[in-house]
């Protein structure tokens, strides 16, 4: 039987696929942009057909929470949950229902998110509601580095359910709260209390700001701009931004050696949805808010020396709800009465990287219409009401549409398509979508 680990689960904001060097991401002027995440890659497993539950922040992390498909809560149909929305009751995930960190506290978890929440506002939500026992971060969907106001320009910095002030650049902020986490848990983990740490950087979503660019940040509140950097930003301040998560990354991955915890330790680095304006994607199209491949295919590390071999690969087909599903298989929890799980663990992947099981994947979105399945290498697509099918194992880049070749192939995944949206709550007719976002490259008429 295995030793329960203590599991640290890292998720990025809008990366793209091939941003990190282990997914063939360029260096920057600077050198390597991720050397610890590739080092994770390198030391355990890394999934080249793995996806986020949706193409844009919020709905993601309810199915991230919850180990469900999103649509099952109303807060999810918001694409994302926006600040406007602070203190509506409806909108945010509900106390009563069962959550990753609310199992594995029951299993006997410490736990504690260090990062953006995005489902929900205090009163009627937050993260210690939701089966936090600590949380440091912003609530909303994103906030500047600095000042750390978010869209509407109110501060957005919450320690537990106070919200206070305190000086710094955000993602070192999450870097240090998490490092200070892994000491004070690390005598307990060390006599079989596990910990479960959320560590949610906001990095490298928008305001396009390093480390250095705190001057920048007055900018833009002495501009009224709020965080919508629309005429800023490069790639080599994206690049950056990365790197400065991944040096993050790096000294919790010390402290966890220091302690002599990194053995017994699982690390999952993923994003919530795919990269946008500065974001490299490569080969796949489209970006945040789209359903082909650039919105949703995104990085996924897994990093457990007493269990994962060192410099695996695999195609195995995932979501972000598969390995919600994971972490609380691995943890000794059980699904809720009344909450079944709709991911499956991927334990046995991470035992056997050849391990392969094919199941359907189903998404939808509002936007433009959208919805998507995958099945095994196919792919059906609808945007704007036009319908494309595509082999991925031939065809990553979706351009060559073989709708009209294969007819009985493509109605086939329509019906499967149309049956299992018949299992899902409709999409309430009040629910919003974003004009944040513009689309990266979708197919067109």
């Amino acid at each position: 039987m295995l030793k329960r680990p203590n599991i640290i689960f890292i998720v990025a904001d809008d990366l793209g696929y091939a941003d990190l060097g282990c997914y063939g991401g360029r260096n920057a002027r600077f050198g390597a942009v991720s050397p610890h995440i590739d080092a994770l890659a390198a030391g355990g497993l890394k999934l080249t057909q793995g996806y986020s539950n949706s193409p844009v922040c919020s709905p993601t992390r309810f199915a991230l929470m919850t180990a469900r498909y999103q649509y099952r809560l109303r807060g999810a149909a918001e694409e994302p949950i926006r600040t406007a929305t602070r203190g509506n009751p409806d909108l945010g995930l509900p106390p009563s229902h069962p959550t990753l960190p609310s199992l594995l506290r029951e299993a006997g978890y410490r736990t504690a998110l260090m990062g953006k929440w995005h489902l929900g506002y205090p009163p009627h939500f937050s993260p210690l509601q939701s089966g936090y026992e600590e949380f440091f971060g912003p609530m909303s969907g994103g906030v500047d580095y600095f000042s750390h106001c978010g869209a509407n320009g109110q501060h957005d910095l919450w320690f537990g359910e106070a919200e206070r002030a305190q000086p710094g650049y955000l993602t070192d902020l999450i870097s240090d709260y998490a490092v200070d986490y892994i000491d004070r848990m690390a005598a307990g983990a060390q006599q079989d209390t596990p910990f479960f740490l959320s560590v949610h950087y906001t990095a490298p979503h928008w305001p396009w700001e390093t480390r250095d660019d705190e001057a920048l940040s007055r900018e833009l509140v002495e501009n009224k701009q709020a965080i919508y950097h629309l005429h800023g930003g490069n790639i080599e301040s994206y690049q950056r931004m990365i790197h400065h998560m991944d040096e993050g990354i790096g000294r919790l991955v010390e402290r966890l050696q220091a302690h002599g915890l990194a053995d017994d330790t699982l690390i999952v680095f993923t994003s919530d949805n795919g990269g946008e304006r500065f974001s490299d994607n490569w080969p796949l199209v489209g970006g945040k808010m789209d359903l082909t491949e650039g919105g949703i295919r995104v990085p996924w590390v897994a990093h457990w020396p007493r269990v994962i071999a060192p410099a695996g690969e695999s195609r195995q087909t995932c979501m972000t709800m598969d390995w919600s599903a994971t972490m609380l298989d691995i943890g000794g929890a059980q699904p809720a009465a009344g909450y079944p799980w709709d991911g499956q663990s991927l334990l046995p992947l991470l035992q056997d990287p050849a391990w392969h099981q094919d199941q359907p994947l189903f998404w939808r979105m509002n936007h433009r219409g959208q919805r998507a399945m995958r099945d095994g290498d196919w792919k059906y697509l609808r945007v704007d009401g036009v319908d494309y099918l595509f082999n991925l194992h031939a065809d990553e880049r979706e351009r060559a549409n073989l709708a009209s070749v294969l007819p009985e192939r493509l109605q086939a995944m329509v019906a499967a398509w149309e049956a299992w949206n018949a299992s899902m709550p409709p999409i309430p007719g009040d629910a919003t979508v974003s004009l944040c976002y513009t689309d990266a490259d979708m197919p067109q008429r």
